[in-house]
């Protein structure tokens, strides 16, 4: 049995992917904003030292893996999407880092396919230089949108830029990039008038003729955290039905 550490376990992709691991007969640490082992708000560096103090104190002997899921969507300020989607997923796995390297454990960070949709790159070298207040600052009173897409940009180019020297330490950092999923999250939108339709087209344009479901993204980080999967390592995959093959055919 190994020891795996996760944050936005309690709803969602993450809960998904806390049964998946369970069932495969793993431990698993949940960070969540409630119903969670160590309850934090990962939208404050308080919540991020917490946690981190948290999962340490109940993993004194390492981690077999950490999954970042934590995360919220383009309909909260932009200031706090920054804090929670990259602020929130690269100070907690940095903190964590030296006791992956004790059990050569694997990061799977939850991004997005919307990420290369952002359109604000000031922003996002404001995020990768650490500038949390400039970054808020740089997105306060645009779309939300642009700080979301940014963020979910920032944290697969983190990823991209520090794997390597993570390897080299014997941890693997990956990336997913989840297309229209069926969460709580999605379901707000859904149920919301303004986004209705919008959200229903979008859903009938995936390739593969359906949404796609937590378990789905769950059977992916899985895969990224098991042996099967040890050489893979600084990959943004994309598991999102084929909507970014038809967004973008001629980029990868």
């Amino acid at each position: 049995m190994g020891t795996y550490a996760m944050t936005g376990g309690a709803t969602g992709i993450g809960a998904a992917i806390k049964e998946q691991l369970r069932a495969r007969g793993e431990r698993v640490i949940v960070v969540d904003i409630k119903d969670a082992d160590i309850v934090a708000d990962l939208g404050a560096k308080a919540g991020r030292d917490a946690a981190v103090a948290g999962i340490l104190e109940r993993a004194p002997e390492g981690l077999d893996g950490f999954v970042a899921c934590a995360g919220v969507g383009p309909y909260l300020p932009p200031a706090l999407i920054a804090g929670i989607n990259y602020f929130g997923v690269v100070e907690v796995t940095e903190g964590l880092r030296a006791a992956l390297e004790r059990r050569r454990g694997g990061v799977v960070v939850i991004s997005s396919n919307s990420a290369p949709m952002s359109t604000d790159a000031a922003y996002v070298d404001l995020l990768l230089a650490g500038d949390e207040a400039g970054a808020g600052a740089q997105v306060t009173g645009q779309n939300g949108q642009v700080a979301y897409s940014g963020s979910k940009m920032a944290v697969a180019r983190w990823v991209r830029r520090n794997a390597p020297k993570w390897a080299a330490a014997g941890v693997r950092l990956n990336a997913i990039a989840p297309g229209l999923i069926k969460t709580p999250l999605t379901a707000s939108a859904t149920a919301d008038a303004r986004f209705a339709d919008a959200m229903k087209a979008f859903e009938d344009s995936i390739p593969v003729g359906r949404a796609g479901q937590p378990a789905d993204i769950a059977a992916m980080a899985c895969f990224l955290l098991s042996p099967a999967a040890e050489f893979v390592c600084g990959s943004v995959l994309f598991v999102d039905g084929g909507h970014d093959a038809m967004f973008r055919p001629d980029q990868f």
